[in-house]
């Protein structure tokens, strides 16, 4: 893949498919930032998915290379939607420090259905059901799971109240999708998918500051000065979310802005630090001996219903990849 980073004299920016983690420390804030392109464009492509899902898929991508770059240690942040909509699934497999891989599963004649009658929003393709957010540290520990339900929200919303349930950190993101239309290197017109999203969360470090989430509703009470620096700690996240929300999604998508410009275009009044990029890689983690470790635990009757013109074939849901085996492998030996 070429290095998509953009050079100055004094800086080297991150470009495509890199996650860019900040810091506002004015505001107590901390989150990431990432910009999708090459990456998300041979994801998407490689199973030539309609726009509606392919669109659906890439948002639950860039939220999940998001939430998954926060990892501290090795595993695995697993997105996964089941639902009753014309698109059932979405599975976005992370593995730390820097592999995704995705794929979607739909019902054809339904999706076709919905995109006739326009019914294209999120939650009229997904339908009801449950978002299942998991972070796995591997063999010999226990995973940690958050289960929201998919309640007629978008991404965002969802993303929101699964941290406000499971972390109940104030937190605040945007998720954007576009499809560019560029010019290939025959003069020909060359579709490519990108996306971007932003992740901000408000951490200050003494719970002091944390307080004023706490209070109940109505008017402040009568306080100390302790209380009004409580006031004016909360200002802060009023702050960073209205920040946010002067994002405009084409910011998020377009390669001339990139995650450190528009992280100055936020926060430059206040000043932000960022910190080392991590690239994204499309990466699936699918091999040949750990399909055929999987067949091995097959019985003779389920092996011999899954040849298929003398041989079994298996194909990755995730990269396509597919892989052909001889079923003498596995049937008992006489």
């Amino acid at each position: 893949m070429p290095d998509s980073s953009i050079r100055t004299d004094e800086y080297v920016f991150a470009g495509d498919d890199a996650v860019v983690p900040f810091q506002v420390e004015e505001l107590d804030a901390r989150g990431r930032a990432v910009q999708l392109g090459p990456t998300l464009d041979d994801i998407l492509s490689r199973h030539d998915y309609p726009e509606p899902v392919a669109k659906l898929l890439a948002e639950a991508i860039v939220l999940t290379v998001l939430l998954g770059t926060s990892l501290k240690f090795d595993g695995k942040f697993i997105f996964q939607s089941q639902s009753d909509g014309p698109v059932d699934m979405l599975v976005v497999d992370f593995r730390t420090p820097n592999s995704v891989r995705a794929y979607a599963r739909y019902d054809e004649e339904r999706l076709a259905e919905a995109i006739a009658e326009n019914r294209l929003s999120p939650v009229e393709l997904m339908g009801g059901g449950t978002l299942a957010l998991t972070v796995d540290q591997g063999e010999y520990t226990q995973r940690y799971q958050g289960i929201v339900a998919l309640d007629g929200s978008n991404l965002e919303e969802i993303a929101k109240t699964y941290f406000r349930q499971s972390e109940q950190i104030p937190t605040d993101l945007r998720l954007s999708v576009a499809k560019l239309i560029e010019r290939g290197e025959d003069g020909k017109p060359v579709e490519q998918w990108r996306a971007g999203g932003l992740i901000v969360q408000f951490l200050p470090e003494s719970e002091l500051r944390m307080r004023q989430r706490d209070l109940p509703a109505g008017d402040a009470p009568e306080s100390d000065d302790d209380d009004e620096v409580d006031l004016v700690e909360d200002d802060d996240w009023a702050e960073i979310k209205a920040l946010v929300a002067t994002i405009e999604s084409s910011e998020l998508t377009d390669p001339q802005v990139g995650a450190e410009r528009l992280l100055y275009r936020l926060f430059h009044e206040r000043g932000v630090r960022v910190f080392d990029a991590v690239p994204v890689n499309d990466d699936c983690s699918c091999s040949r001996e750990k399909i055929a470790g999987v067949l091995s635990g097959f019985t003779a009757e389920e092996i011999s219903d899954s040849i298929e013109d003398g041989k079994i074939s298996v194909t990755c849901e995730f990269c396509s990849t597919e892989y052909e085996f001889d079923p003498a492998e596995f049937l008992p030996k006489n």
